[in-house]
């Protein structure tokens, strides 16, 4: 079993930590960065080093994140307004993409190369859950009602897959995604018999990565749902992770009880990684 590292110091972000992404140059972004709890995103350089990006509005909570290279922005789950926000790197300037009173949480993003979003949306209390999409220009459509606690999503590197767990029943559902970005023929991916579940990727090889909450692994699953390996972490509570580094093959993992992001090395890049770089998935 492959170990990971630290690669920011511990403490550097609150336990809210989530929603990890990387840029072209190779800084990593996470929600919860210490100075203001959730509302605040920190921007770790690559030699790890952490420093305030940005604050969301007044009410807002950041959970899953998702970098559109062709805009240069990133797309932010607000859990607690009902919105998606979109945050341009270089101007740093947030906006609401879309806002949507329906959703109980949206909690979780996928994103195709055309900009088009996923969004779990997850009911905690009483533990079932929604799932949407959200079209370039804003408009919010629900797919599904009626599921389990949706909370990690991701859509395969071909985007004609869309991978959705639901944390607490401890499953991985994949669906067929439409060109209309409508989904079909749910079927099981794989259940896990301990633990929980959180944030997902794939890598470029189609091969998806999911977090074991409070067992402080990554398991690895192949497009058919087979468990093909784990990566150890040094933190248990493990929440979301992505792709990046000069090759791709960099995987960070947000640890909320270490409150920093964990990493470790891949044999594939990241299917994230290829959109900045515009290489196609082998």
């Amino acid at each position: 079993m492959t170990s990971a590292r630290e690669f920011t110091r511990r403490g550097a972000f609150s336990d809210g930590i989530e929603g990890p992404v990387c840029d072209a140059d190779g800084n990593v972004y996470a929600v919860a960065y210490i100075d203001e709890r959730p509302r605040a995103i920190g921007k770790a350089n690559p030699q790890g080093e952490v420093e305030y990006f940005v604050s969301l509005p007044e009410g807002s909570m950041g959970c899953g994140m998702r970098a559109y290279p062709k805009e240069g922005a990133l797309f932010v789950a607000d859990f607690a307004g009902h919105n998606v926000l979109k945050i341009e790197l270089s101007t740093r300037r947030v906006s609401v993409h879309a806002r949507e009173p329906r959703m109980n949480q949206p909690n979780d993003l996928a994103i195709r190369s055309d900009g088009m979003l996923f969004a779990s949306d997850p009911n905690w209390d009483d533990g079932t859950g929604q799932l949407w999409r959200i079209d370039p220009d804003g408009k919010t459509t629900r797919l599904e009602t009626g599921m389990g606690t949706t909370n990690g999503i991701e859509l395969s590197p071909d985007e004609r897959t869309l991978y959705v767990n639901e944390t607490l029943e401890r499953t991985v559902w994949a669906y067929d995604v439409s060109e209309a970005g409508e989904v079909s023929g749910k079927r099981l991916l794989h259940r896990f018999d301990d633990h929980l579940l959180d944030g997902m990727r794939c890598d470029a090889a189609g091969n998806l990565y999911v977090t074991r909450y409070g067992r402080g692994v990554i398991a690895k699953l192949s497009p058919d749902g087979a468990r093909l390996a784990e990566f150890a972490l040094i933190g248990k509570r493990c929440t979301n992770l992505t792709f990046g580094g000069p090759d791709g093959r960099d995987c960070y993992v947000t640890v909320a009880d270490a409150g920093a992001i964990e990493t470790f090395r891949t044999d594939a890049p990241g299917r994230c990684w290829t959109m900045w770089r515009g290489v196609a998935p082998s």
